[in-house]
């Protein structure tokens, strides 16, 4: 194994052996912190010369800078950096001497008072040092330089599919990165609590499905051995959620993941994070209330946290601040905008002047698409891209929602909207379909779709169509795509970057 490394890694290995020889433990066990590095420097007051609070610290070396009898250093935690100090006569020669053994990377913890150096940084003179992991490879730290007083980066880690693939590297080099992460779990948050607070209740449902529905897409498949059975990760928690409606919960959420078998692009990504909510006796425009309040205090959440970084090389995003988001949202009608953006009524259009109109708009393979796919296809070639502030799209085709109620005064339409920006879809709505005979008949076109060679197109879900039969009382229910809507607020250009661990081809 050994004959594989190269030169650096070969070096590591033998200081990790000089340390073994020493009686070190190059892998602790734990370490009794006191303080986290901003807290430690914190503690320190501007101005004082005298040494201060004894401190335990640990974290990952950053910089080191050794002077004969003394060396300084850099440690970095979740939280920040500090210097650190160390002094031959204060360590004694062995213990200093054992400094050598360190490189950068590796996790240490120390413990000592608090001090500024003659730059007013904030330093611990280090009287304790314990080694906790040692760097077995070399992180691919960057440089550093500062410009009219702003740090740059010069990323030694800037190819992106090895980021991806090397998170926990991306992570511990990059610290806008981990910021970026903590904001997107703010985000999350705060949307937990803007729910909470309006009393839904928050469930889970099965990610393992006997049929797969609640939107059109290709599932992933897989066989339970014990029942011989085979299942399908969920595309959508939709059609459990709806079920609960029926159980007697008036309003319910889920955030979880779910799992479409598609292409891999800068908005899409097999597994993926949504939110879904259904409240019982409300319609969608009741619906376009609640997007407008969790986008609104989602953007807050961010705002609170994250900035976009000065630094550069690290991540590749827009440089905008987090979007004011003023409702209400400005709405489109579905078949109008379509229209307008064609020149022509697309909807009374023959197949084939259909196909060829969307092949002209660049619309892909075309033959092979149903109606249905044809005509949403054409509606994102020609309005959704255009689409910058947040606009719900109102009134869809019934073809096109297949869970959506009829649009009260035009059955042709159906009472759905979804949220567009920046040309993406960050949310889809309905005032939900609850009459059980018309779901049927919607079920069975799409299963006729699907038997015609429409791959995304669902069954029919013989038990969601009972649970309907018990009487399903009207309601709203609304999806929301975390990832997404994450990407619009930080200006984020590819899905990859704000997901930890993303779908990538093998190495």
């Amino acid at each position: 194994m050994t004959d594989d490394l190269n030169f650096v890694q070969r070096a590591r290995r033998e200081k990790l052996d000089a340390l073994v020889e020493r009686g070190i433990a190059p892998f602790a066990y734990s370490f009794d912190r006191t303080h986290e590095a901003n807290d430690a420097v914190a503690l320190h007051p501007e101005g004082a010369h005298e040494e201060g609070e004894t401190v335990r610290v640990a974290g990952r070396i950053v910089a080191w800078r050794a002077h004969g009898k003394t060396t300084f250093a850099h440690i970095a935690d979740d939280s920040g950096r500090i210097q650190l100090y160390f002094k031959k006569d204060q360590l004694g020669a062995d213990r200093y001497a054992s400094l050598d053994l360190f490189d950068i990377g590796d996790v240490i913890g120390v413990a000592g008072p608090l001090f500024r150096t003659r730059t007013g940084e904030v330093t611990v003179r280090v009287i304790e040092v314990e080694l906790l992991a040692k760097s077995l490879r070399p992180l691919p730290f960057g440089k550093e330089e500062v410009v009219d007083g702003v740090t740059i980066r010069h990323s030694g880690f800037a190819d992106s599919e090895q980021r991806y693939r090397q998170r926990y590297a991306d992570l511990a080099v990059h610290p806008e990165v981990r910021a970026l992460f903590r904001a997107r779990t703010r985000m999350i948050r705060e949307m937990r609590r803007e729910l909470d607070d309006l009393k839904y209740l928050e469930v889970e449902t099965p990610v393992l499905q006997p049929l797969y529905g609640g939107a059109a897409a290709r599932p992933f498949t897989t066989h339970h051995n014990a029942l011989d059975l085979p299942l399908y990760l969920r595309i959508a928690d939709e059609l459990y959620l709806k079920r609960l409606i029926v159980g007697g919960f008036d309003r319910v959420y889920e955030i979880g993941h779910d799992f479409r078998n598609e292409g891999i692009d800068r908005t899409h990504n097999p597994e993926f994070t949504m939110l879904e909510f259904y409240e019982a006796y409300a319609d969608y425009t009741g619906m376009m209330s609640r997007v407008e309040s969790l986008v609104v205090r989602a953007a807050d959440a961010v705002r609170s946290v994250w900035s976009p970084p000065d630094t550069k090389g690290a991540v590749e995003h827009g440089t905008d601040d987090v979007p004011q988001i003023t409702p209400p949202f400005p709405r489109l009608e579905w078949v109008p905008a379509l229209n307008g953006a064609l020149g022509a009524d697309a909807m009374s259009l023959d197949e084939e002047s259909l196909r060829n109109a969307a092949r002209r708009v660049g619309v892909q393979k075309v033959e092979a698409l149903s109606r249905p796919k044809v005509l949403d296809e054409m509606f994102q070639a020609l309005v959704e891209s255009t689409l910058r502030e947040p606009t719900f799209v109102v009134d869809y085709p019934v073809d096109l929602s297949p869970l959506a109620k009829p649009k009260r005064g035009n059955p042709a339409l159906t009472e759905r909207f979804e949220l567009f920006a920046r040309g993406r879809e960050l949310a889809n709505a309905f005032s939900e379909l609850n009459d059980p005979l018309d779901q049927r008949r919607r079920f069975e076109a799409q299963a006729r779709l699907r038997a015609a060679g429409d791959e995304e197109a669902p069954g029919v879900d013989e038990d969601y169509l009972r649970a309907m039969e018990y009487g399903m009382p009207p309601m709203g229910g609304v999806g929301i795509g975390i990832d997404r809507l994450f990407m619009y607020l930080t200006n984020t250009p590819n899905i990859r970057d704000v997901i930890l661990f993303p779908t990538l081809r093998p190495e």
